[in-house]
């Protein structure tokens, strides 16, 4: 772990979606978030306004270029942009993706990096970034220092991630989060049918977590598909249609094909 902040940093965020809500708060207490800026002003206006002494900036050319880092908290397809409009700042400037590289920032300030937070974020949903990890990369050791220290004031642990790395990191999660949730939508939907939901399925779905974290996801399948059972997965086919169809099928050969023979 390294040393903890020697002060608290002067921090402006542009962007007010669901990313920079959740980092202004955990950072809110471990740093001064000064300014925030977005394309939607009176977002900006109300993100601001829950920081005391924080403004709201409807302009990136009026952004203060002396705070210790800004955080670009953006889509992935504005952060070039963003970095190109920015003044030049003094201090450290880090985006939040997972799939941009760190050249997206170049030029924008002779310290760029990137602080990822490997989390799914809804605004109004909490998080606790204490149990996060932070991914981050810098282009030289005493910007990548700043960085560390700041995410482990406010997550589980910082871990150096490069570009490459990250993309994988999102590709996983998309697999792991974003995939496994449309399944559980799926499965919310096939349960409300028959007066049913989600809720039933909770003892089974932590026990499969906890088996996917305690072993190799590989050892630990179950269901019609590793036992090879054809009757029962032509059984399921025969009472779907459409996409879920098409999902259970194509789910069903890939774990068939990955099971050991």
């Amino acid at each position: 772990m390294p040393d903890p902040l020697p002060h608290k940093p002067r921090i402006s965020i542009i962007g007010s979606g669901n990313v920079a809500t959740h980092l202004a708060r955990a950072l809110d207490g471990h740093a001064c978030i000064s300014q925030v800026c977005s394309r939607d002003f009176t977002h900006a206006q109300e993100l601001a306004s829950r920081h005391r002494g924080c403004k709201a900036v409807e302009n990136l050319a009026d952004l203060d270029p002396t705070v210790d880092l800004c955080l670009i908290a953006v889509a992935d397809d504005a952060i070039a942009s963003v970095a190109q409009s920015l003044p030049k700042m003094q201090g450290l400037v880090a985006h939040t993706s997972d799939s941009t590289p760190i050249e997206a920032l170049a030029g924008c300030s002779d310290q760029i990096g990137v602080f990822y937070p490997l989390q799914t974020f809804s605004k109004d949903a909490k998080v606790d970034l204490s149990a996060v990890t932070i991914f981050t990369e810098a282009s030289n050791a005493s910007a990548l220092a700043k960085l560390d220290a700041l995410a482990w004031a406010i997550a589980k642990e910082a871990r150096h991630a490069d570009s490459q790395q990250r993309k994988a990191l999102h590709i996983a999660a998309v697999f792991g989060c974003n995939f496994a949730n449309h399944l559980w939508a799926i499965a919310d939907d096939l349960l409300r049918r028959e007066g049913l939901d989600l809720h039933v399925l909770e003892p089974l779905l932590r026990v499969t977590l906890d088996k996917a974290l305690s072993m190799p996801p590989s050892q630990a399948q179950t269901g019609p598909a590793a036992r090879g059972d054809q009757r029962v997965i032509a059984d399921h086919l025969s009472r779907l249609t459409g996409l879920p169809h098409d999902i259970y099928s194509l789910l069903t050969t890939s774990i068939m094909a990955s099971s050991p023979s």
